[in-house]
C-alpha cells in the first residue's frame, strides 16, 4: 500500500518542539497515534493508510527524545503526558481517538483521565503497564523492550538513549496509584495484547481490562510491535472498534477492512 503523510512537520507544545505528521480529510474524526518507546512516528504509515481510507484525519508525533522531535533532556511520564494535552488543545482536538502503542498508550490514557473532555476513545496497544506491586522484574523484561523497540540494537538510532532509559525505568516501578485511577476511565477502550511473546505480560493486560468500565481485550500473539508484526490484524481490530457507534466519528459506510 503506497502512502505519503500531506503534513510533515514541527509543532511546539508544552515548552517543546514535537515532530508531526497529518494524513486525510481535515473535517475528518480526528485520530492521534502515539508510538512506544525507541520508535517514532513514521512507524503508523501503514496504518495511517487504513485509518484515511475510512474517511479518518490521521495525527502522528514523534514523542520528546525520539525522531524529528526536540531532545530536552527530561521525560518524566507526566512530561509525555503533557505533551499530547497540549497538542490536543494546541489544534483544537475535541473527542479524539487516541492510539498509543507501549508507553505511547500509557500517555494516552493518562490524557485521558486528566482531560477525559478533549479525549473520545482509547485504542491501547501492548499498554505499558506499571507493575503494582514490587517483584522480582515484575514480570517485565527490560532488555526484551529494548529489543522490541524497533529493532532499535540494528536499525540506525534517531531518539536519545537517555530517554528510553528513563522512560523504560519509570515504567518498571511499581504504582498502585495508577491501578486504582484505572476506574476513573470514561472512554470507550479498546485494549491490544502481544500475547506471550511479548514484553508486557498478558496477564496484566488481562486485569487492566477488568478494571476498566466496558473495556475490551483483544490478543494478536505476534509480540509487542503488534502493528508492525501483524498489520492486517492490527487494523482489523482497531478499524471494528471504530466502527462502533459509542466511537466518536462513527461512519458506518466509510470503515471497510481489507481483507
Amino acid at each position: 500500500m503506497t502512502f505519503a503523510w500531506s503534513t510533515v512537520g514541527t509543532v511546539h507544545v508544552n515548552g517543546v518542539r514535537l515532530g508531526l505528521r497529518e494524513a486525510g480529510d481535515p473535517a475528518g474524526a480526528p485520530v492521534l497515534l502515539l508510538h512506544g518507546s525507541g520508535s517514532n512516528a513514521r512507524t503508523w504509515d501503514r496504518f495511517a493508510a487504513r485509518l484515511t481510507a475510512a474517511g479518518r484525519r490521521a495525527l502522528a508525533i514523534d514523542l520528546r527524545g525520539h525522531g524529528t522531535s526536540a531532545r530536552p533532556g527530561h521525560y518524566s511520564l507526566a512530561s509525555i503526558r503533557d505533551d499530547v494535552l497540549d497538542l490536543l488543545d494546541r489544534l483544537s482536538l475535541r473527542g479524539a481517538v487516541l492510539v498509543g502503542h507501549s508507553v505511547g498508550g500509557y500517555a494516552a490514557l493518562a490524557a485521558a483521565q486528566q482531560a477525559p473532555e478533549r479525549v473520545g476513545a482509547l485504542i491501547l496497544e501492548d499498554l505499558a503497564a506499571p507493575p503494582r506491586l514490587r517483584s522480582p522484574l515484575n514480570g517485565f523484561n527490560p532488555l526484551q523492550a529494548l529489543a522490541a523497540a524497533a529493532g532499535i540494537f540494528t536499525a540506525r538510532r534517531d531518539y536519545e538513549l537517555r530517554a528510553v532509559g528513563s522512560i523504560l525505568r519509570q515504567l518498571t516501578r511499581p504504582d498502585a496509584g495508577w491501578w486504582a485511577r484505572l476506574s476513573e476511565v470514561e472512554q470507550p477502550t479498546l485494549i491490544l495484547s502481544g500475547g506471550p511473546a511479548s514484553c508486557i505480560p498478558p496477564a496484566r493486560l488481562a486485569e487492566v481490562t477488568g478494571e476498566i468500565s466496558g473495556a475490551r481485550l483483544a490478543t494478536i500473539p505476534v509480540g509487542h510491535r503488534v502493528h508492525s508484526l501483524a498489520p492486517d490484524q492490527f487494523a482489523a481490530e482497531t478499524l471494528r472498534f471504530l466502527a462502533h457507534p459509542h466511537v466518536p466519528g462513527f461512519r458506518p459506510a466509510a470503515v471497510a477492512v481489507e481483507a
